[in-house]
């Protein structure tokens, strides 16, 4: 009897916390409620050393941490989650630290494709983003299964940063966005006069018995005769600073007007033709994160300000929001705090918006 007491009361104590917490997020709601945020999980280990837990029981309890606050985002209706849960540059830490988070990795990436799980429960659609290259074969398969177990989910979109710095997603995205347009130059119609120019240059580059003989009659490197250094430097059908030597070979299949020291290069064919560059939108499109759009709030746990290489790209106007609270002691109340700051900055954002 007495069990059944306590049970119900448990029951009533958890079921009056719910609606308490509902009516909260309908005062929220009033006001704009951000579209994305994203979490460095930052202090799981200060955590374990501060109440003296095993080695690895502060990740845990930063995880449990992450799936009540999931959970509020998604009630209060946030569709764009993001977590930086593994840097590039944790790789440089002991092999046994590592070794762990990627067995808590695993385990909790297995767990997300059971029936009872917060990413079932809400329809929410799971992203790994970043070189996964980097990972082991048995959480990189693991984490291939579920983005595609979880790809016809649309209520919501959960991005998890592994192997990721922004410098190495910009590089990538630059990297991308320059084949692509070797791409499209190729299908102009006088795309093979770059790629004509292209070897021309490669050839002369690649002489050096030509450059050490040169020095050894007394001149000096880069001054042949008088040439002008090789380049490569192409921009608007424009080839700056090309050598006499390259002219030449140019001239074979190429009309040319040398003017100041520029070759104008065009053919009959791409004359009046504006070469495709790269653009703005090329290089978003590139991004690991280029499914998402860019970030509203930022938390970063245990009071730090740093981004640590995280997001440089996707927080340009976005809030930075730093409780003191170490990552597992962060709850509802940071959240509701975040929002309001958020809330309270808003005119801000948007009018820094309209401005780009």
């Amino acid at each position: 009897m007495e069990n059944q007491n306590q049970s119900l009361v448990g029951k009533l104590c958890g079921n009056s916390i719910s609606y308490m917490r509902r009516f909260l997020f309908d005062v929220l709601s009033v006001g704009p409620i951000p579209n994305h945020i994203a979490f460095i999980l930052d202090g799981n280990r200060r955590y374990a050393r501060k109440y003296k837990l095993g080695e690895g029981m502060g990740h845990r309890a930063g995880f449990l941490s992450l799936m009540s606050l999931m959970k509020y985002c998604y009630e209060l209706g946030i569709k764009y989650i993001t977590l930086y849960a593994f840097s590039i540059d944790n790789f440089r830490r002991k092999p046994h630290e590592v070794q762990y988070v990627m067995d808590l990795m695993l385990e909790k990436i297995e767990g997300m494709l059971k029936e009872e799980s917060i990413v079932e429960q809400y329809g929410v659609r799971v992203y790994f983003i970043g070189n996964l290259k980097l990972l082991d074969d048995t959480v990189r398969n693991a984490a291939e299964k579920a983005m595609k177990a979880t790809a016809k989910n649309n209520k919501a979109i959960l991005l998890i940063c592994v192997a990721y710095t922004s410098t190495d997603e910009i590089v990538h995205a630059a990297q991308e966005s320059c084949e692509q347009l070797e791409h499209e130059i190729g299908q102009l119609p006088g795309g093979a006069i770059v790629n004509k120019i292209t070897e021309i240059i490669e050839e002369k580059d690649e002489k050096p018995e030509e450059k050490k003989q040169g020095e050894g009659n007394g001149e000096k490197a880069g001054e042949d005769k008088g040439e002008e250094k090789p380049g490569s430097l192409i921009k608007g059908g424009i080839l700056q600073n090309v050598s006499e030597g390259i002219k030449e070979g140019l001239n074979k299949s190429v009309v040319g007007e040398v003017k100041d020291g520029i070759l104008d290069v065009m053919s009959k064919e791409t004359k009046g033709i504006r070469p495709p560059v790269i653009k703005l939108s090329d290089i978003e499109t590139n991004m690991y994160m280029g499914v998402a759009p860019d970030v509203d709030i930022l938390v970063r746990s245990s009071g730090e300000t740093r981004l640590s290489n995280f997001l440089l790209w996707q927080t340009w106007n976005g809030l930075l929001y730093s409780p003191k609270a170490l990552w597992p002691e962060v709850g509802l109340k940071h959240l509701v705090w975040a929002i309001l700051n958020f809330q309270r900055a808003y005119p801000i954002f948007e009018k820094r918006k309209k401005q780009f």
